[in-house]
């Protein structure tokens, strides 16, 4: 089995018969065909079936095409891996990100990304997503990850890593804490910790309870997100956190999603539109956005 054939293989699936491929490809439509027709006979099983309008993958081809396009990325990976080794990739990226970063590993993706590319340097700060904005327009930052709320600025390109879920916390000795699933009105009367006005978790908190017909009344406020929910585990209040967060390890809190629907919040990649990223900052976005790398299941 040769690449040329499972590389025309690929070609006839992608552009729906042999004669757009061999366009595509420019070559012969005749040299597709016989690529084709070596594949199949090396393989022993007809990978595509034939009709006067179309073809179509059978069984076998489906299974051959997953296996190809696996062996097309690693080989995508390894001109990568070469590229940035002849080139030495070198420069800066500069993170921004919000605290509570949920399933996505972080450090562990920047880790792996200073592995690969040793020569670039990379630094990371924290913030709310309002100052993670100010300071891509500031260029204090190449980069962030941060929410995407509906009304994020035009200017910000979001690509979204990963969902979080918003949920209710309180102490293990509230009397809501056996309860499970709660709707927002039966926090009506509760006292809330939370980080500060102005910030996305306040914003979400404010609109859940107004939607609920009440004002949370916000007492204990801290710029620090595991804090809020150390604050909740000493019975000082309750608290709308990302799931995360509320189950990460610490002292015990009780978890209560909530009622009707679950709340989800988005949180992606970030960057402006109108500024080109550096090739530094361009291959990091790559790498964080595929982050965690595929692996073969087999």
């Amino acid at each position: 089995m040769e690449l040329r054939q499972l590389v025309y293989f690929d070609a006839v699936v992608r552009h729906g018969g042999f004669t757009r491929a061999a366009e595509q490809l420019r070559v012969a439509q005749p040299a597709v065909s016989a690529q084709i027709r070596r594949l199949e006979a090396e393989l022993g099983v007809p990978v595509l079936e034939r009709t006067t309008r179309r073809v179509r993958l059978t069984r076998a081809g489906e299974l051959v095409l997953a296996r190809a396009r696996r062996a097309f990325g690693e080989l995508d990976g390894v001109r990568d891996d070469l590229a940035a080794l002849a080139a030495e990739l070198r420069g800066r990226v500069r993170i921004g990100s919000i605290q509570a970063t949920g399933p996505f590993d972080l450090p562990g993706a920047l880790a792996a990304f200073q592995r690969r590319f040793p020569e670039v340097e990379l630094s990371l700060r924290s913030g709310r997503l309002s100052q993670l904005v100010a300071d891509l327009d500031a260029e204090l930052i190449d980069l962030a990850i941060g929410p995407l709320p509906a009304d994020l600025p035009a200017r910000v390109s979001g690509l979204p890593l990963f969902t979080d879920e918003l949920v209710l916390i309180t102490a293990p000795d509230h009397p809501l804490a056996g309860r499970g699933p709660l709707p927002m009105e039966a926090l009506r009367e509760e006292i809330f910790a939370c980080l500060p006005a102005g910030s996305g978790l306040r914003r979400l908190l404010d609109q859940v309870c107004a939607a609920a017909g009440f004002a949370a009344r916000v007492r204990y406020e801290t710029n620090i997100v595991p804090q809020v929910r150390e604050l909740v585990s000493h019975g000082l209040g309750v608290a709308l956190l990302a799931r995360s967060v509320a189950e990460a390890p610490g002292r015990p809190v009780a978890v209560h999603p909530v009622l009707p629907a679950p709340i989800d919040r988005p949180v992606g990649l970030l960057h402006l539109r109108d500024r080109a990223l550096g090739p530094a900052a361009q291959r990091c976005h790559a790498f964080l956005a595929a982050w965690p790398p595929a692996r073969d299941a087999g």
